[in-house]
């Protein structure tokens, strides 16, 4: 703003004349007399606060309002001689750079130009800033750089620097050698330091209080220098890419307050000789994702000034000490993804101002406690994923309350998933907004109460229990913010209710696998958000309603093993620019594959086995064009996430001639099965333009023709099954070369010709070829006649020339010998140099993303607060 290009000339007057405008109440001179202070003596400008008072991430319209400063800083500023002190931190300079004459102004004392947009070189003639004692360069998006920190040296007088998000890449690995001594604080967080901490102590052990180096890729061992340091407040040295083992005595250094080592994987440390110090003035520790290990120490109950107590993603084992329910200040307590036995104490429902208690990912057992319903504070309640018992009721949140400090959106969340309660359906008399019961022994009905109980209720999870009953209306009459509906796996039976079509935020209807019936109500076209619509294995009937064509977000249609009829709706094949998934197997569907549906440009999986559809296969699927590319990158299909909990796509898919449930690496398969219906014609050659397809399944149809000898393309192939179809003509060589191929059926048709049993094809037997009458060679024991000049070969009925039968019985057996060899050393040299299919990858690809999940969830619940 132009204010500040004029500051030299304006700056002066303003100190004379802002008392005479505050004392009539003018609101913008008042508040310039606050920021702006003046000599009493000589008049002079010492003091100009300019900082915006509104933060980054405010909402307010005020953030950008009349403080909110922008422009460019001219050199009028350097007539302020005695300015002392300069705030312009919080505003938006358009990425302009830091002015070089700021190092000019020689008497500074303190210098914040934090967050303000600065770009650009840091000026190294800041170092000509004897006096000063303040410097604060942090930016929000590293848009500030710095190849060099030589010029700190000549910052004599500083006490605290701060350049959190500084490019300081290039500052190389001996940075922290030109660093003041006399520091009290320093924060370099995010600055791409490298380099170890020194085993020496670069900083004075009686004045320094902060250290703040988090996020960068240090490498270093924590050096034992830090818990000599008596004067520390303050470490966060998380996401280091420390190693070794955390030094003892950080509990009896009498003032720390903060101490974050989070994120570093590789430092450990005994549980109870870590906490067995005094800690007596600790407030917050986290120490999550490291290998801790060994017990809690009864002696956690001395730190009672702990608000926040992290060790979530480590390897501590026994039991919660019941000595935790004398941390009467703690706020958040967090040890999921550990090894912890036995039962919840009930000392922990002392802890009266418990907003968080996350248990999850243990082996704890017994029931939850009932001295829970004491935790009037408590906003957060996870216990999942562990080997709890009994029964919850309405006692275990009695007094549960949903705060609201700030007047914002009232939330509490539950997630009492994958353990082993039963009975009733708990129905809190809370504001609950997150609710997952789901993978328990929970039975009877849903609550008819439960809309009324739990009215901003958003994502509901009943999954994988045992309830019966109807689902009851009032769900879609009352719960109008749900997003998440997911009530699969149960005895649930009646009709889908037409009044979940009320809930037009809902981004997930998962009702699978229950014993509904009837028809879909049209009224779910209304769900206009909706994502995921899971309605397989149940026993509904009729058409696919005409409003479902409005659905236009939709990712997953599953609608498998019900009793539906008709043709596929032509409209399925327009509008859908986000379906990933179409599942209509095993149904009643007739007439022909509607060949638009080529248009859905995101199609991984298609599934139309199972029907009664005839006519030829459309070429035109071959232009489906997410199952011609190759799906190298794990995309996460997690739907209606919402602080931490979501639902995660699954599906079953048939591969390999077994049902395989995927879902961490869904992404990663294309998959196209039209098996089990009354197809006709020719093997469609189109098909060659799926270089992706990772499953292909044409079998139990009336296919002809032979087999292009150009389906090498498919060369992502891991399961190939077209047995059972009049298919002809020699089996083409170049399906050795599909390197993937896990399993191949080509049984029951009308191939001749010898099996040509070289390279991968050696790894299959005899069933991938039976019931072809002309066909011979290994791996059949039918042999073949000498080849003709075409390559084939004929069957020979019958043969006694022992010496021959003996040649033939060694080659074949040498053969069998070496495909077994092929077999088992050629998947370990795709493993070595490829991206494999195996199912052996997927699983392993489940439990590494599955690791990745509870640390993002862990940061989606911590973003929250």
């Amino acid at each position: 703003m132009e204010r500040l290009s004029v500051f030299g000339l304006l700056l002066a007057i303003l100190c004379a004349i802002t008392s005479k405008y505050a004392s009539y109440g003018d609101t913008k001179f008042s508040n310039c007399s606050k920021r702006i202070d003046c000599d009493n003596s000589t008049g002079a400008v010492v003091s100009i606060d300019l900082r915006n008072p509104f933060p980054v991430d405010s909402d307010s319209s005020s953030r950008y309002g009349f403080w909110n400063l922008s422009g460019e800083i001219r050199p009028s500023l350097l007539k302020l001689k005695s300015l002392e002190y300069l705030d312009l931190s919080l505003n938006t300079f358009n990425a302009i750079p830091i002015p070089e004459f700021l190092g000019s102004l020689e008497n500074l004392h303190y210098l914040n130009l934090s967050t303000s947009g600065f770009s650009g070189a840091v000026p190294s003639n800041l170092g000509n800033l004897s006096r000063l004692q303040y410097l604060d360069l942090s930016t929000e998006f590293s848009s500030l750089s710095c190849d060099s920190l030589e010029w700190v040296t000549g910052l004599v007088s500083l006490k605290h620097l701060a350049m959190n998000n500084v490019d300081l890449s290039l500052v190389g690995s001996d940075w922290i050698s030109v660093l003041n001594m006399n520091l009290t604080e320093l924060h370099l967080s995010s600055c791409l330091l490298t380099g170890s901490i020194p085993s020496t102590k670069p900083v004075n052990s009686t004045s320094f209080a902060v250290l703040d180096l988090s996020s960068n890729p240090l490498n270093s061992e924590l050096p034992d220098w830090l818990v000599n340091v008596s004067t520390l407040v303050h470490v966060d040295l998380s996401n280091c890419n420390l190693y070794e083992r955390i030094p003892l005595g950080f509990g009896e250094l009498p003032n720390l307050q903060y101490f974050n080592l989070a994120g570093n994987n590789n430092l450990s440390a005994s549980c109870s000789q870590l906490f067995r110090g005094s800690w007596k003035m600790i407030r917050y520790i986290n120490l999550a994702s490291n290998k801790l290990h060994g017990k809690l120490p009864s002696s956690i109950g001395n730190m009672t000034f702990l608000t926040n107590f992290d060790l979530s993603m480590n390897n501590v084992g026994g039991g919660i000490p019941s000595s935790i329910g004398k941390l009467c200040n703690l706020k958040e307590f967090d040890f999921f993804g550990n090894n912890l036995t036995g039962p919840i104490p009930a000392s922990l429902g002392d802890l009266q101002n418990l907003t968080k208690l996350s248990l999850e990912g243990n082996e704890l057992n017994g029931t939850l406690p009932e001295s829970f319903g004491n935790l009037s504070e408590l906003s957060m309640l996870d216990v999942s994923v562990n080997h709890l018992t009994g029964f919850i009721s309405e006692v275990h949140f009695s007094r549960v309350r949903v705060p609201n400090p700030l007047n914002v959106a009232p939330y509490a969340d539950v997630d009492l998933s994958s353990n082993l309660l039963e009975g009733p359906i708990p129905v809190p008399n809370v504001e609950i907004e997150l609710l997952d019961l789901s993978h328990n022994r929970f039975s009877g009905s849903i609550p008819q109460n439960i809309s009324e109980s739990m009215p901003n209720l958003i994502f509901l999870s009943l999954s994988g229990n045992q309830l019966t009953g109807e689902i009851p209306a009032s769900i879609g009459e009352m719960l109008l913010l749900l997003q998440v509906i997911d009530l699969s796996r149960n005895n649930i039976s009646g009709t889908i209710p037409s009044s979940i079509g009320n809930c037009s935020l809902l981004k997930v209807l998962d009702l699978a696998d229950n014993n509904l019936s009837g028809e879909i109500p049209a009224s779910l076209g209304q769900l206009r958000q909706l994502q995921s619509l899971h309605l397989n294995d149940n026993k509904l009937t009729g058409n696919i309603p005409l409003s479902f064509q409005t659905l236009s977000t939709l990712a997953t249609l599953d609608l498998g093993n019900n009793r539906f009829s008709g043709d596929i709706p032509l409209w399925i094949g327009d509008g859908f620019a986000d379906l990933r998934i179409l599942k209509l197997r095993s149904n009643g569907f007739s007439g022909e594959i509607p060949p638009n549906l080529s248009d859905l440009s995101s199609l991984q999986v298609l599934d139309l086995a199972e029907n009664n559809l005839k006519g030829r296969i459309p070429g035109s699927l071959g232009d489906l064009q997410a199952m011609a590319r190759e799906q190298i990158v794990i995309q996460y299909l997690l739907y209606g996430k919402y602080r931490g909990l979501y639902y995660e796509e699954n599906l079953i898919i048939t591969t390999k001639n077994q049902l395989q449930t995927f879902t961490k690496t869904l992404s990663l398969v294309t998959s196209l099965d039209l098996s089990g219906n009354n197809f006709s014609g020719d093997f469609p050659e189109e098909l060659k333009k799926l270089s992706g397809l990772v499953v292909l399944n044409l079998s139990r149809n009336h296919i002809s023709g032979k087999i292009p000898e150009n389906i090498s393309s498919l060369h992502q192939l891991s399961s190939l099954d077209l047995s059972s179809n009049n298919l002809s003509g020699s089996i083409p060589p170049t399906l050795s070369s599909l390197s993937f191929l896990g399993y191949l059926n080509l049984s029951n048709n009308f191939f001749s010709g010898t099996i040509p049993y070289a390279e991968h094809l050696t790894t299959f037997d005899a069933s991938s070829f039976t019931g072809n009458p002309d066909l011979c060679g290994p791996p059949l024991p039918v042999k073949c006649r000498d080849a003709e000049s075409d390559g084939g070969g004929s069957v020979i009925e019958e043969d006694n020339d022992g010496n021959e039968q003996e040649v033939i019985d060694k080659w074949f057996y040498m053969s069998i010998g070496l495909g077994f060899a092929a077999g088992i050393l050629f998947p370990i040299l795709v493993l070595a140099i490829r991206k494999p299919w195996s199912d052996d990858y997927f699983n392993f690809l489940d439990r590494i993303v599955d690791k990745w999940l509870w640390v993002e969830k862990k940061r989606s619940l911590n973003q929250r607060r």
